[in-house]
């Protein structure tokens, strides 16, 4: 078997608006399990992969004051999605902002999108089956 990543875990400060938002760009991710213990918590996705989102600790509700790509942590979290203009379109409809348009490449469709909560979230279309061009960032 190969290694995958089965799922990530991110804190969010509203449970609702982050599953919100994901399953606006991607309907078929659904809640697979929920609940409270000292702060509400969501694994949210398919069948294979998911996201555990939770709440943070009530006493430690704070806001992020992290700059992507500058300090130590998550940049953004990469789905791979059948119709990305589809996807971008849903997203832009409900509010979200796109960090840039769908940038289109040889071998691929990506654009990048943030949360409520800041968080960058990328969306990738893949226009070729083939894994050597997949991962290939030579432009042709």
């Amino acid at each position: 078997m190969k290694a995958f990543v089965e799922h990530a875990n991110i804190t969010v400060t509203n449970l609702e608006r982050t599953i919100h938002f994901l399953q606006t760009a991607m309907p078929d991710f659904q809640i697979r399990h929920q609940g409270k213990n000292t702060k509400r918590w969501c694994h949210l996705g398919t069948e294979d992969s998911y996201l555990a989102l939770q709440e943070p600790e009530p006493e430690h509700v704070q806001t992020c004051q992290r700059e992507a790509y500058n300090d130590l942590g998550l940049n953004h979290v990469g789905f791979v999605v059948d119709n990305i203009n589809e996807v971008s379109q849903r997203l832009i409809a409900a509010g979200f902002r796109n960090d840039d348009e769908v940038m289109d490449e040889t071998y691929r469709k990506r654009c990048y999108v943030f949360d409520q909560d800041g968080i960058e979230w990328e969306f990738v279309e893949y226009v070729v089956t083939e894994p050597s061009l997949k991962n290939s960032y030579e432009e042709a």
